[in-house]
């Protein structure tokens, strides 16, 4: 086994140990094609050799615009192993940060997926001389086929001498991290960073995981340390061809597991309860059965022989095919970027999908924590992986220390000094506890928190993660700071609540006429007080408000990891949050 401590040290390893037929795969116009690792290696020093033949040097930043394709990964290592550091940056953007970015980076060229990116991106790097190259063929554009052809006039050029230049901690990338405000900050990661968190990750997965499908965006450190973790043990890579091909490909692919956010995996349940919902007589009895069997379920046993001689039933009858409708041969799921909802991963696991929840952020590479087979608790991230140090402070928030976090914030020390203690500690930004038997609950983000008018700390997260138990609820945002009390801004579930409203007979033609009906509105109060048992009174939601768009990233409200950027969505519907407070019109929970 070759010794892997560079990131693009993958390559040889893959080689040596592996040597796949499809180390990366990708779907276009209905066709899977595939890499092998010895085509993958060559196109990848291609590269590399045309991009030291254009002049870049170490050190030197190299970015990459697009979404998820063997281009990425290819041009990701060909940067890294002359040298370069990579700066991948989100499709969806703004104008603003792009600008910003490639300034502060000194970003020397672009690697962009498409015309639309191209056509993005041009007007800024055309003021900083910034060099394009598209990997789709598009009219006027560089494309990246011609930095491999410059490569293979330079067969010449000795990699090994540049290869050998690179240390374990040196700087591999440079990931702006999008915030929920103000300017980005780009977090330096090291070779060692990511290194040294793939391979402790790596012991998680189970034997005979050979084959993933890949959907995240690899711009977020998530996706991306994952995808070099595949590398590291020899599974092979599938690229989803969208978004909105996600189930189609993954019954095609039939993969081993795949990543995800909790968001998603909300999607996949809602979709799977209103096709319960659909069916009628005893089968309809018996879903609902499972699945309150699922809803209960615990590790080991615990609930008795007589509830895992049914739920072994239930799995015969009803949840075979929640198995089949993810490719049939799911081994783990991992899930990460926000807070998992425990009842789903009871039933998850209860179905034989078992999601492994974890923790980090971008700053850590990104794992801090994550649950583990045999090793799994519901309500939690798992337990801290083995070569870091996690500690709770007086306030709650939780500190980290370990090989895995970064450097520091590009061209900001001041920043960068102001997330460290004294002992060299680094300040998450976020609350929770340790249990006595180690597991570590996240219970919210300390900037987010906030206090109501008569002095009582609310964690949003908490709540909103309850209210999201509701079919009906497809988004909702707890507000309230220096308020009386807490209110909600909700985006209904549109499609389950027009199945709702054709049941009692109610019709409207909008979404915006729908919302403002009494029906409605008495509705989501009910759901509400339903959810709001288990809370203190001083927490629970007393007001809210339907909202008739969904927040989403292209249009601002959340980041590419689907986290709300709640001071743009506060500031959007300003307006509304001040009614809810001024004007009795608006529902007040009992």
């Amino acid at each position: 086994m070759s010794s892997v401590t560079r990131v693009f040290d993958l390559l040889d390893h893959s080689r040596q140990k592996f040597n796949k037929e499809d180390i990366v795969c990708w779907k276009d116009k209905n066709v899977w094609f595939k890499y092998t690792t010895a085509d993958f290696i060559s196109v990848v020093d291609q590269i590399s050799r045309g991009l030291i033949a254009l002049g870049i040097k170490k050190n030197e930043k190299v970015g990459v615009m697009s979404g998820n394709r063997p281009e990425w990964n290819i041009c990701d290592f060909a940067i890294m192993q002359i040298g370069a550091t990579q700066v991948p940056m989100y499709p969806t953007l703004s104008n603003t940060d792009i600008k910003f970015i490639l300034n502060d980076a000194g970003v020397k060229i672009v690697f962009a997926s498409n015309k639309e990116l191209a056509d993005k991106i041009a007007p800024v790097c055309s003021e900083t001389s910034v060099k394009i190259f598209t990997f789709d063929t598009v009219e006027g554009y560089a494309n990246y086929s011609e930095v491999i052809e410059l490569g293979k006039n330079h067969e010449s050029t000795n990699l090994q001498t540049f290869r050998d230049n690179v240390t374990p901690d040196d700087l591999l990338t440079l990931i702006y991290t999008s915030g929920t405000t103000g300017t980005p900050k780009g977090v330096m990661l090291t070779h060692n960073n990511l290194v040294s968190n793939f391979t402790i990750c790596s012991k998680l997965f189970p034997e005979g995981y050979n084959k993933a499908l890949s959907f995240l965006p690899l711009s977020h450190i998530f996706e991306r340390m994952v995808v070099y973790m595949y590398f590291y043990l020899g599974i092979s890579v599938y690229y989803a061809e969208s978004t909105d091909t996600i189930v189609a490909d993954m019954n095609e692919v039939n993969p081993h597991g795949f990543t995800t956010v909790p968001r998603l995996l909300e999607k996949v349940y809602d979709k799977i309860v209103a096709k319960g919902n659909e069916q009628t007589g005893i089968k309809r009895k018996i879903f609902f059965w499972a699945l309150k069997l699922g809803l209960n379920y615990e590790f080991d046993g615990k609930n008795g022989w007589w509830y895992e001689l049914q739920l072994s039933l239930a799995n015969k009858l009803v949840f075979t095919k929640w198995r089949e409708a993810l490719g049939g041969n799911i081994k783990a799921i991992i899930s990460g970027g926000a807070a998992l909802q425990p009842r789903l991963a009871r039933v998850f696991w209860a179905a034989k999908i078992p999601i492994l929840e974890g923790y980090g952020l971008t700053e850590t590479s990104p794992v801090i924590a994550v649950n583990g087979f045999g090793a799994t608790k519901f309500g939690t991230v798992g337990k801290p992986i083995n070569n870091v140090e996690v500690k709770i402070a007086e306030d709650g928030e939780i500190m980290f220390k370990g090989p895995n976090l970064m450097k520091g914030y590009y061209n900001r020390p001041d920043l960068t000094a102001d997330i460290f203690d004294q002992d060299g500690f680094y300040h998450t930004g976020d609350i929770g506890e340790l249990s006595a038997d180690g597991y570590l609950c996240i219970t919210d983000r300390k900037k987010e928190m906030f206090k109501t008018a008569g002095g009582k700390y609310i964690a949003p997260q908490m709540l909103e993660n309850k209210y999201k138990e509701c079919p009906l609820i497809e988004q909702v945002m707890v507000v309230g700071e220096n308020r009386r009390f807490p209110s909600a801004l909700i985006v209904p579930s549109f499609e389950a609540l027009s199945k709702w409203c054709e049941l009692h007979g109610f019709a409207f033609s909008s979404k915006e006429e729908m919302i403002k009906d009494s029906h409605v509105i008495e509705k989501y109060q009910q759901e509400i007080n339903k959810y709001n048992q288990g809370f203190g009174h001083w927490e629970q939601v007393k007001k809210f408000a339907l909202l008739p768009k969904e927040w989403s990233i292209e249009s601002g409200e959340m980041t590419p990891k689907l986290s709300f950027k709640r001071k743009v969505i506060l500031e959007k519907n300003k307006d509304i949050v001040d009614q809810i407070y001024n004007d009795p019109r608006h529902v007040e929970v009992p």
